[in-house]
């Protein structure tokens, strides 16, 4: 689990880093330190192994936080009727990216800002959820993974049609 759990973090880093491609020429020129938004409804314990391999993925692609990345933690502690107040805090702080590492949090953050880009780690349904129009355009300040597993799975397996030959028979292995 916590393999498979770290490369998410680096999923999700190298997602944070592109969001803020952008951003980090005008940091350069500017010598400003990017704010990000770290927000999440569990603990800051309970958080803490992803929160230090997340800083790691991003140290490795150049984002070192208190040399030109500083990070805002929020965390709602359990409770997601806080996560509306703690994303306010994260907007009036300015931050120039939200992270959020939960459905809740995206919701959440989502409502409370439409020029503040948000990554989010991966989502079962983005559309469904409402955090993207559509996966092909998905507009909006929303971006991150997706699993849609069984969405996708008419798609994978024409890929795998295509790709095999005399392709008869399929097998699919999956945890319980």
């Amino acid at each position: 689990r916590s393999i498979q759990n770290r490369k998410w973090v680096e999923i999700f880093a190298i997602v944070v880093a592109f969001t803020m491609c952008g951003a980090r020429a005008e940091a350069q020129q500017t010598g400003k330190v990017l704010r990000i938004g770290f927000l999440d409804n569990s603990s800051a314990a309970g958080m803490a192994v992803l929160s230090e391999a997340f800083r790691q993925e991003l140290s490795k692609l150049g984002w070192i936080e208190g040399k030109n990345i500083a990070i805002e933690y929020r965390f709602a502690e359990g409770k997601n009727d806080r996560l509306p107040q703690l994303t306010a805090d994260l907007v009036r702080l300015k931050v120039d990216l939200i992270v959020v590492a939960s459905g809740p949090s995206a919701l959440a953050a989502k409502s409370a800002t439409s020029s503040i880009p948000i990554v989010m780690t991966s989502h079962a349904d983005p559309v469904a959820a409402g955090l993207v129009a559509s996966l092909s355009r998905p507009g909006g300040n929303v971006t991150g993974p997706s699993a849609l597993s069984p969405e996708l799975n008419t798609k994978r397996l024409e890929i795998l049609n295509d790709s095999v030959s005399n392709l008869a028979r399929v097998g699919v292995l999956r945890p319980a």
